[in-house]
């Protein structure tokens, strides 16, 4: 816990939990702070992460909330929290559940096809106490839609062990082994425990909300939760290397970041956490961008996690694109493309960061990099499976043609600028990633024609950028109207438009490196140079600087690649994760949380480390 007098905790003592459905953020003092059922887009029935009145449930010792130790069960998503009581010592575990498929699932019906296991739609904690007697307490108060709607509680049965809660339409139901009363939107229960006893409790929003019979139940479930998480991780293709732990945590994340029913994977679990503190830059993420999907493809193909990989493309394939046949730049987890934001006034925000935003006002954006983030997972995709979709093949077309009708314009740019738009290099970079990557799959399609009217169309993108995107100095610059620094003018080495001994490409790794860090983390852009239509500064960004390991290791600066990942992984939580920015002044993350983004350059940046280092090892 960090030494501030904020009653919110700090973003990076959260833990993540996840049935691929929906996740949960768990505080250190055994508080759910964050949980939208039944899907991770839904409105919040615990969003105390917001507003400390919008919504908590604690299970843990009375009295006591600075726990002992906070883990994972290796290899899951399952956590374990110690904790140390003047009488003695109690153990609680935490799963959103998974366990066998019985039936299909109406709580969330899939448009893939259905796996072996699926998530029994609850949340179930056990705790144990290991030495001693401890009393431990239950409290749960849900706030239904985002806080507005306390609980309406009604006691179950005859026992009291049961408890069913209701409001703005939505419907959960508690039941534990402990005697529960109703305190207002509140339900409580407390009970001392002996050495060797267990205590369980769990919430359930299951098709007739089903809840665990009885405290072997649900740690059963808590077990079959850790093999399918410890079976799905057998899978992935994770190297014996010092990074095989972050890189297993990572894989672990993206996988619990994964919406199971169609394949889409949120940008990250939560809204509205602050990018600059008391700020505006408060931004909805529990949505899939197009732009993330080839460094999710990357990611999984990578860890030899191909199944996930499928259904991520064919979630893109399903989606409904705009009039002129490009995809948006983001859609939600089902599909929908009207993502129309709206501000939630009545909470406070994250350390009073306000507005909070459901929604994103960016969905109908003109971001040019689009096209070149689809196809590129398209071709990777195709490589990867020596196989070209039927279906895919009109949106490969479609997207080819939008990236040569638009290349020319200006767009908001990746970072999804709010100011005027503008000729970004980065953009004109993900069209020639488009143009390219579409010439490359009219070859495997033997369409002559095609392959040379867009493998033309690349070269002429690329002699524009050469000739206005670079500085007298040498140097990519953020648009062709500044000599200004941006970091996203790295993917030139992440999608090998220059290769690594080229001057230019050398040349903007350096003056990234020197002049767009903060105490050698990388910054997206200077606020005070570039147009963002925002108030305020912004934390070093995550990916950023993963995506300058990545770079060093493409121009052949191990040492210094090494360097810079070793000072990334010594920031990560103390649970393993990371948020989307790093506020260097106080050494604390920033923004949505877990960020799918960062864990994903985690991985790139790792998977090209290693490579490197395996090669260098051939060579002697």
């Amino acid at each position: 816990m960090g030494l501030s007098d904020s009653p919110f905790p700090p973003i990076a003592d959260y833990a993540f939990l996840s049935d691929c459905h929906t996740g949960a953020l768990v505080a250190p003092d055994g508080s759910v702070d964050w949980l939208c059922p039944p899907a991770f887009d839904a409105p919040s029935a615990f969003g105390n992460l917001l507003d400390r009145g919008a919504g908590s449930f604690r299970f843990g010792p009375y009295g006591i909330t600075q726990p002992t130790a906070r883990t994972y069960v290796p290899g899951t998503n399952v956590l374990t929290t110690t904790w140390h009581t003047p009488s003695g010592w109690v153990v609680v575990h935490d799963a959103l559940t998974m366990g066998p498929r019985t039936s299909p699932d109406t709580v969330t019906p899939h448009t893939r096809p259905p796996a072996d296991d699926d998530a029994d739609h609850m949340l179930v904690r056990v705790v144990e106490c290991v030495d001693g007697a401890v009393e431990v307490e239950l409290v749960c108060e849900p706030a239904f839609d985002y806080g507005r709607h306390p609980a309406v509680w009604e006691l179950q049965g005859e026992h009291g062990g049961i408890a069913d809660a209701t409001g703005a339409g939505q419907g959960l139901r508690l039941g534990t082994s402990l005697l529960l009363g109703v305190e207002g939107s509140s339900v409580r229960g407390r009970h001392v425990l002996e050495l060797g006893e267990r205590a369980w409790c769990a919430l359930s929003w299951a098709d007739g909300l089903v809840l665990p019979s009885g405290v072997d139940d649900a740690m059963g479930r808590i077990d079959t939760t850790i093999r399918f998480w410890r079976r799905w991780l057998a899978r992935a293709r994770i190297p014996d290397h010092p990074l095989r732990h972050p890189l297993e945590r990572s894989a672990l994340t993206i996988k619990g970041l994964t919406y199971m029913p169609t394949g889409a994977t949120v940008a990250a679990l939560t809204t509205s956490l602050p990018e600059t503190p008391g700020g505006e830059r408060n931004w909805d993420y529990r949505y899939a961008w197009m732009r993330d999907s080839t460094f999710t493809l990357q990611a999984l193909h990578y860890l030899n996690l191909d199944w996930e990989a499928d259904e991520f493309i064919q979630f893109v394939a399903d989606l409904e694109p705009n009039e002129d046949g490009s995809l948006q730049i983001m859609y939600g987890i089902d599909g929908r493309r009207d993502l129309t934001e709206s501000t939630r006034d009545d909470l406070t925000g994250y350390e009073g960061a306000r507005p909070v935003r459901i929604g994103n006002g960016a969905f109908d954006q003109r971001q040019n990099d689009v096209y070149g983030a689809v196809l590129d997972s398209i071709l990777l995709h195709t490589s990867r499976s020596k196989h070209l979709p039927r279906r895919l093949w009109p949106l490969v077309e479609k997207q080819a043609e939008c990236a040569l009708a638009v290349w020319r314009q200006p767009d908001q740019g990746i970072w999804e600028a709010r100011g005027e738009p503008q000729h970004y290099v980065s953009s004109k970079l993900m069209c020639w990633v488009a143009l390219d990557r579409a010439a490359r799959l009219a070859a495997i399609r033997d369409d002559e024609r095609l392959e040379a009217r867009w493998a033309a169309a690349a070269a002429e993108v690329r002699a524009d950028i050469l000739e206005h995107g670079v500085s007298e100095a040498g140097v990519l610059r953020q648009h062709y109207g500044t000599d200004a620094l941006d970091a996203s003018t790295l993917l030139a080495s992440l999608f090998g438009f220059l290769p690594g001994t080229d001057e230019v490409m050398r040349r903007t790794v350096d003056a990234i490196e020197q002049d767009l860090t903060d105490h050698g983390f990388v910054l997206r852009y200077r606020t005070d140079e570039t147009d963002d239509g925002l108030s305020g500064k912004e934390g070093t960004f995550l990916i950023c600087s993963f995506w300058l390991v990545s770079a060093l290791t493409h121009v052949g600066e191990l040492e210094r690649a090494r360097n810079l990942m070793e000072r990334l992984l010594r920031i990560r939580s103390p649970l393993g994760l990371y948020a989307e920015e790093f506020e260097v002044e106080r050494a604390r993350h920033l923004g949505n949380f877990p960020q799918a983004f960062s864990h994903l350059a985690l991985i790139q940046a790792a998977g090209r480390l290693v490579l490197e280092e395996r090669r260098a090892e051939l060579s002697l």
